[in-house]
Parts: C-alpha cells; sequence; structure tokens
C-alpha cells in the first residue's frame, strides 16, 4: 500500500464524525448572534445555508485525494527529460488559524523519470491542497510530496508566493505584502544549475525572493 495514501486512511480513520449540514447552520446562525445580529432579520434569513454551501466549494479538497488525481500517467514520451513546468496556477486556500483567505499562484515542476502525467492533474493537486485549512508551508510541502512519492520523478519543485487576509485585513494591517515558500526534492535540492533554470523559467520576483 502506497504510504501516502496509508497515511490518509489512518487521518480519516481518526477524524471526528462530521456534523449535520443542521449543525454547521445552527453554528453560522451562533456567530451571527455573537456578532451582535439578528438571524431572524430579512436580509440574514438565508445566511447559514449560504455559508454552508460557500463552505462545500471552499473546502471541497477534503473530498478529493491527491493520490488519486495522479493515478492516470504516460509512459510513451519519446525519451522526454527535461523539466515540466506549469506556473501561475491561482491559489485560493484559508488560513487554519484565523479561517480567512491565502490567494496568490503556485509553480510546479517535476523532471519525469519514465512517465509524465497530464498538466491539468498538476493542477488539481494544488487545488486539492488548496482547498483546505492550510499554512501555507504545509501546502508546499504537500503538493511537493505527494508529486515526488507518486510519480518518483528525478526532482520536484514547488514554490508558492502568496497574501494572507490574516495579516492584511487584521492583526497588522500590511496589505500587499506576500509570503513566499519553497519545496525543493531531488535534482532540485541537489543541483544548483536545475534550480536555477526552474527559478528563471517562473517570476523574476519569486526567483529573487527564494534565491535570497
Amino acid at each position: 500500500m502506497n504510504v501516502v495514501t496509508s497515511k490518509a486512511k489512518l487521518t480519516k480513520a481518526r477524524a471526528p464524525k462530521k456534523p449535520s449540514r443542521a449543525d454547521a447552520e445552527s453554528a453560522v446562525r451562533t456567530l451571527l448572534l455573537w456578532a451582535g445580529e439578528d438571524p431572524d432579520r430579512e436580509g440574514l434569513k438565508d445566511t447559514p445555508g449560504r455559508v454552508v454551501r460557500s463552505y462545500e466549494e471552499f473546502f471541497r479538497g477534503y473530498a478529493e485525494d491527491p493520490v488519486a488525481l495522479l493515478a492516470r500517467t504516460f509512459e510513451e514520451i519519446e525519451g522526454y527529460d527535461e523539466m515540466v513546468v506549469l506556473r501561475d496556477i491561482r491559489i485560493e486556500s484559508h488560513c487554519e488559524h484565523h479561517m480567512v483567505p491565502i490567494i496568490g499562484k503556485a509553480h510546479v515542476a517535476y523532471l519525469p523519470g519514465t512517465r509524465v502525467v497530464g498538466i491539468s492533474k498538476l493542477a488539481r493537486v494544488v487545488d486539492a491542497y488548496a482547498h483546505r485549512f492550510q499554512i501555507q508551508e504545509k501546502m508546499t510541502a504537500q503538493i511537493a510530496n505527494t508529486i515526488n512519492d507518486v510519480l518518483q520523478p528525478r526532482g520536484v519543485a514547488v514554490v508558492i508566493e502568496a497574501g494572507h487576509q490574516c495579516m492584511s485585513t487584521r492583526g497588522v494591517h500590511k496589505p500587499g505584502a506576500s509570503m513566499v515558500t519553497s519545496r525543493m526534492l531531488g535534482a532540485f535540492r541537489d543541483d544548483p544549475s536545475t534550480r536555477r533554470e526552474f527559478l528563471a523559467m517562473i517570476s523574476p520576483r519569486s526567483c529573487s525572493s527564494v534565491e535570497s
């Protein structure tokens, strides 16, 4: 059994029982009351249902298996062994500490071994991890580690640059600040020239942040 799949099943087995939709809507009503609102007034009557439906969209990643997304690969690659890079993948996630949005972009690259995967699957793996409560550092590692474990390439690189509303709309109130994280595995970690080639292919702003 795949190590990643085993960990996912163990985590699922330990997870608490999922509340019902009615429980979730009741929780939203409680928050509205706590904020000083009347959840029964005209403008808020349907808000609990809307919030729950939006949460189903925001956090659909919990229902997706990133390993399964990479299951279908292609081995007829005519000896192609150069870098595969998918850049500027939009990230829409939520901070697990304050439950507010993390918005940015991801750049993903790998050096094929004997097989490649459809590029849309790379974007879907990013989405599967992004559409959960996250911290950016963990999300970066999860994406890279999963691609590495499943495809077993010669190297994987992931760079994420994102703005966090937990620091732009509250706390220190620093709009415009962005955070850059990276995870380099295999050749991208061991070979400086390979890492430089990847960084040259993505945005100069991310390159300078990671190299410094």
